[in-house]
């Protein structure tokens, strides 16, 4: 699987920070904000998630969900929403197979250690479940506001 503008978004049953396990597909008729960040709790990836959180009615305005995917557990994405009152859900990818999927698992560097982890990116996934848009290797600031635009345009 790859992921190709103009092709069917890839999708597989996920746990979800609800409990329930849920797929791309249970949101047909939605456009999708899928975004891939390396870990709850830490500081990019909070201010992410938080500016998503504070745009959130504007997504739904334009009857987009987002769904945020990590490799962390369950526990781990409720305690990351309640802290930050996140209205969205996060998908449980612990072996990392959307990611792949996704093509967002890749080797990384920090102070001189490689290890494998999420390459920070968003994918904008139209009513019809075809990716319309990918952002990869994503800076937080202004990321959201870029998403969000690009939605009004799908519209």
């Amino acid at each position: 699987m790859s992921v190709e503008i103009g092709k069917v978004a890839p999708d597989m049953a996920l746990p979800a920070s609800n409990g329930e396990t849920v797929q791309l597909a249970d949101y047909r008729g939605k456009h999708v904000v899928l975004y891939f960040y390396p870990k709850d709790n830490t500081p990019g990836c909070t201010t992410e998630a938080c500016a998503f959180r504070d745009n959130h009615e504007s997504f739904a305005d334009l009857d987009a969900v987002i769904i945020g995917v990590s490799p962390d557990s369950e526990a781990s994405h409720q305690k990351f929403i309640d802290k930050h009152d996140l209205p969205f859900l996060l998908l449980v990818d612990e072996e990392h197979k959307l990611a792949e999927a996704y093509d967002v698992w890749k080797l990384k560097k920090n102070f001189g250690k490689e290890y494998m982890g999420i390459e920070r990116s968003t994918f904008i996934i139209d009513k019809e479940g075809i990716v319309q848009k990918e952002y990869r290797k994503v800076k937080v600031d202004g990321h959201v506001d870029e998403a969000l635009s690009f939605i009004r345009e799908l519209n």
